[in-house]
């Protein structure tokens, strides 16, 4: 397969998703946004990545690009293209399928338990995971999808919509290289809260992220039925 992904800002990348797409020898292109990059033709592609980014889905003012992006979600899913968004990316894609996106209750920064709904994207998975996130917005689930994850701090963390489009709200592709990239340049949001950690934290146990890259390996081939 082709896949395609969206990239908001340099320091939130691929990161171990890449490993997974270079092991099943699919072919990569990308949009920088912040390298004002062109959008690719829907036909250019099989497979849409929407990766994490500091911005609003809202903040078309200052973003132009949002509307050319959302538009060529829509189109995507229409196509029947498989979809994943990461985060900002999940919640582009919940805005695009007609929910709600809104400033969460509490923000969500740092190892914090997840709690998986039974789907065959999940499968082999636990039902408890302890993952990474970043964020502070949230969304309803959308209409016509199935929510798959909750957390104690935000009850949408997934969603599937017609088996082939999946946000998650989390980051399962941080590797200790990618936590420490955006700690620098978002150390800002590390305010005291409930479910915000440090820096030292974050970073403590490195074997974490080897599990939920295996986790995030796992989700990918369910989703591309290798």
């Amino acid at each position: 397969m082709h896949i395609h992904y969206l990239q908001h800002v340099p320091f939130e990348g691929l990161a171990s998703i890449q490993t997974w797409i270079t092991n099943h020898n699919h072919s990569l292109s990308n949009t920088k946004f912040y390298q004002n990059d062109p959008l690719p033709e829907l036909k250019d592609f099989d497979w849409l990545i929407i990766l994490g980014g500091p911005m609003n889905i809202d903040e078309e003012d200052k973003y132009p690009w949002l509307k050319e992006e959302k538009r060529l979600i829509q189109q995507a899913i229409t196509a029947n293209k498989i979809v994943l968004g990461v985060c900002l990316g999940a919640q582009l894609i919940a805005d695009v399928l007609g929910a709600k996106v809104y400033q969460g209750e509490h923000k969500e920064i740092g190892w914090f338990p997840i709690e998986l709904i039974n789907s065959d994207l999940f499968q082999s998975l636990p039902p408890t995971m302890t993952v990474f996130h970043w964020h502070g917005d949230t969304f309803d689930n959308p209409p016509g999808a199935t929510r798959l994850a909750s957390s104690e701090a935000c009850p949408n963390q997934a969603f599937v919509y017609n088996r082939k489009v999946l946000g998650l709200q989390f980051h399962l592709e941080s590797t200790p290289e990618s936590v420490e990239a955006i700690i620098a340049h978002c150390s800002h949001e590390l305010v005291p809260g409930r479910y915000i950690q440090t820096p030292q934290q974050m970073q403590e146990q490195p074997d974490r992220f080897q599990k939920i890259n295996q986790f995030m390996e796992q989700i990918l081939s369910n989703l591309s039925g290798t």
